[in-house]
């Protein structure tokens, strides 16, 4: 298991980690419109490794049709945490977690505490932007980051990521996110905010669902 958290002012809203509440649908964040949606991939480990290591190598974004640019890695190695059982006792060591893994393009897998800036356009809409991850997770049935915005996107917010395996077998995709609006055209027009999170949702799941893989 290996499983890290970022924290610090850099982000551009307070509200970090609520893509994780279970009530973030029902009680978002201030002034923000909150979003969720969840896919079965299919079953089995197999399927739930690939849709893993394709997400951490931040196949979603990129096969949402954004450029992955300036990947910066948290300096310094990241703190890992603690494991605990269903009683709260712990089952793994607290450790510091120096390891880092590249794509065959060199770029440096998500870790927490990663910055990078994306850019493109989801159906006309701007998507560019300085992102950070805040939290990563790598455990035995569940793998996933969020990303929280730093600067330069027409909003403000948090999205998360997660390759969940359940005990029936089924291996589901869960996007969750709240946007703030930040230009002018969102603001005053609330539902571009939507549209354009759609967008990203079905960008995301084009990406990492193999019901959407083209053959080569």
């Amino acid at each position: 298991m290996r499983r890290g958290n970022f924290q610090d002012n850099t982000v551009d809203y307070a509200a970090v980690g609520a893509t994780h509440a279970p009530d973030l649908m029902t009680y978002p964040p201030e002034r923000s419109i909150p979003a969720e949606a969840s896919w079965l991939l299919g079953s089995g480990q197999a399927r739930f490794e690939s849709s893993a290591d394709a997400l951490l190598s931040w196949g979603a974004l990129r096969g949402a049709g954004l450029e992955i640019r300036d990947v910066r890695p948290a300096s310094g190695p990241m703190y890992s945490g603690v494991a605990f059982d269903a009683e709260g006792t712990p089952v793994a060591a607290s450790r510091l977690d120096s390891e880092q893994r590249f794509d065959a393009d060199g770029t440096p897998y998500v870790a927490a505490g990663t910055t990078i800036r994306v850019h493109g356009r989801v159906r006309g809409m701007n998507a560019d932007g300085e992102l950070r991850v805040i939290s990563a997770t790598e455990e035995s049935r569940r793998v996933g980051f969020a990303l929280g915005t730093v600067s330069s996107s027409v909003v403000s917010g948090e999205e998360s990521f997660m390759i969940e395996w359940d005990e029936s077998d089924g291996v589901r995709f869960v996007v969750r996110a709240f946007d703030r609006p930040v230009a002018l055209a969102y603001r005053m027009l609330p539902p571009l905010v939507k549209r354009r999170r759609t967008a990203l949702f079905q960008g995301y799941l084009r990406a990492i669902s193999p019901l959407f893989t083209t053959p080569s």
